[in-house]
C-alpha cells in the first residue's frame, strides 16, 4: 500500500507546474549625478532645454521598442527506399537427369526477398508578436551603438505573462518620438513566456513528453 501511495505522490508531483524564474536583466551603471546648486530664479538641476534632442543616447535613458515581429517557416521531407534480391540453386544431375524424391528435385531451390521504406513529414510554423515595450540603455560602445534591455510583467487573473527584450540599437534608427522598430534591433533577444492556468493547460504531461521523445523505441 505504501508503494502505491508513493507512486501516486510522485506522479502528482511530476504533473504539478513549476514556476519559471525570470532571468536577471542587466542593469545600467549610471554615473553619480552632480550636486545641483539651487538658485533664486534658475535651477540647473531641473532645467529643460526646449531645443534638445529627446531621443535616447546616453546610459540610463529610456527608449520604446515597437514590436513588429512576424515569422513563418514551412518545411517538408519525403524518403523512399527499396531493395529486392533473389538467388537460385540448380541441383546436380546423374546421367543427365536431376536427383528427385517422389518426383521432386531435392537439391534445387530459390531464395528471394523484398524490403522497402517510405516516410514523409511536413512542418509549418508561424509567429506574430505586436505591441510596445519600454527599455533602458545599459551600455554605449565606442562606435555609439546603444545596448538596451527591458522587461514587462503582467499579472492577470489566469496567470502571469512576461515579455523581455534586449539587443543593440543604432541612434540613427531611433524615430523623433523616441521609438524604434524591433526589426531594427541588432542581436535581438525577444522572450515571451507565461505561467499559470493557461500555461499549464498548453503544457504536455510527463507521460506525453515521454511518448513524444526520441527515447521512445517505437
Amino acid at each position: 500500500m505504501k508503494a502505491l501511495l508513493t507512486c501516486a505522490v510522485l506522479m502528482l508531483t511530476a504533473c504539478a507546474s513549476r514556476p519559471v524564474a525570470p532571468d536577471p536583466m542587466p542593469e545600467a551603471e549610471l554615473p553619480p549625478l552632480p550636486q545641483a546648486e539651487p538658485g533664486a530664479i534658475y535651477n540647473g538641476g531641473i532645467a529643460m532645454d526646449w531645443f534638445a534632442d529627446t531621443r535616447a543616447r546616453d546610459v540610463g535613458d529610456v527608449l520604446t521598442v515597437l514590436l513588429v515581429e512576424q515569422t513563418q517557416a514551412q518545411t517538408s521531407s519525403a524518403t523512399t527506399t527499396g531493395k529486392s534480391s533473389s538467388a537460385s540453386l540448380t541441383g546436380p544431375t546423374v546421367f543427365g537427369r536431376p536427383i528427385t524424391r517422389n518426383g521432386v528435385e531435392i537439391f534445387s531451390g530459390s531464395l528471394g526477398g523484398d524490403r522497402s521504406f517510405e516516410g514523409g513529414g511536413d512542418s509549418t510554423q508561424s509567429n506574430r508578436l505586436t505591441g510596445a515595450l519600454s527599455v533602458r540603455v545599459i551600455e554605449r560602445d565606442a562606435r555609439g551603438l546603444l545596448r538596451v534591455a527591458g522587461r514587462k510583467q503582467l499579472a492577470l487573473n489566469r496567470g502571469d505573462e512576461m515579455l523581455e527584450l534586449s539587443g543593440w540599437v543604432r541612434p540613427e534608427d531611433i524615430n523623433p518620438d523616441n521609438t524604434v522598430r524591433s526589426d531594427r534591433v541588432a542581436s535581438a533577444q525577444v522572450k515571451y513566456s507565461g505561467r499559470g492556468a493557461l500555461g499549464d493547460a498548453n503544457a504536455q504531461g510527463w507521460l506525453s513528453r515521454f511518448f513524444n521523445s526520441p527515447l521512445f523505441p517505437f
